[in-house]
């Protein structure tokens, strides 16, 4: 039996497909764009061929992201709060704190023994703690984020800032590099800022261990030092493919649905 689960995000689509041991045999992202509705059943059926079978055999699709209200296929429909707890409960049943970077937001949700929500902070007013504020900085910096996030491991100066905007942040960041510092010490400045603004908003929900990092972010690790240390935490459990975690626990919802069906 196969079913699959789709988040439709604000900058990219992240589809899968996963058997009936909650096994994901194939998965694939696009960009978001103005074509949503045939995006996502087109790349349904893309899955299927992958993988060597009928679109017709996949018994169920779940569906969320923030987009979730574009796409017109049959669905199980669940918000991206009750997909990423899904999701992180399986992987990491110890787990009672997740933090979600995404593109354009941030979100920390409390989740109990069994794996309830009880409780979920949303960023969604403001860029600077998020994956596009990351990106931004990077261009501003010209390195790749793949080096940006390194880069900032390399730093042994720690150096504040002070702007919290997006848009004063770029210029503080320019006027940094004008001044001579060196581009490393900047990167962790960076990072030590999206942290401090991420830790604050997670501690709204009463940060309890185990903590799950979850999102496109989660794959910064230079991101991840700096939150473990704004949080004072040794650890971060953090999934093999982060950015796919709204998928995945649609998936898993979408199973449920077949089994009481």
């Amino acid at each position: 039996m196969f079913v699959a689960g789709i988040d439709v995000g604000s900058r990219y689509i992240k589809a899968l497909i996963i058997n009936d041991n909650k096994k994901i045999i194939a998965k694939k992202k696009l960009p978001s764009s103005f074509e949503n509705r045939s995006l996502v059943k087109n790349l349904i059926k893309d899955l299927s061929g992958e993988v060597g079978i009928d679109f017709n055999q996949i018994k169920k699709i779940g569906i969320t992201g923030s987009g979730r209200d574009t796409v017109d296929i049959e669905g199980i429909f669940s918000s991206e709060v009750m997909s990423a707890g899904k999701a992180v409960y399986y992987l990491y049943p110890e787990v009672r704190t997740i933090i979600e970077v995404g593109a354009e937001e941030s979100r920390a949700i409390k989740v109990n023994s069994s794996g309830k929500v009880v409780d979920v902070v949303v960023n969604e007013k403001c860029a600077a703690g998020t994956g596009t504020f990351v990106e931004l900085m990077a261009r501003t910096l010209e390195i790749s984020l793949e080096e940006f996030g390194k880069m900032a491991l390399q730093s042994e100066s720690r150096i504040p800032m002070n702007a919290q905007c997006i848009v004063f942040a770029e210029s503080e960041v320019v006027s940094l590099i004008h001044s001579g510092v060196d581009r490393k010490d900047i990167a962790r400045a960076i990072h030590d800022a999206i942290a401090c603004r991420i830790s604050a908003m997670a501690r709204r929900v009463r940060v309890e261990p185990e903590v799950a990092l979850i999102g496109g972010l989660a794959n910064n690790p230079g991101f991840v030092f700096a939150l473990k240390s704004n949080l004072e935490i040794d650890n971060l459990l953090i999934p093999e493919e982060p950015q796919y975690i709204g998928a995945y626990g649609a998936s898993l919802i979408a199973l449920d649905a077949v089994s009481i069906g």
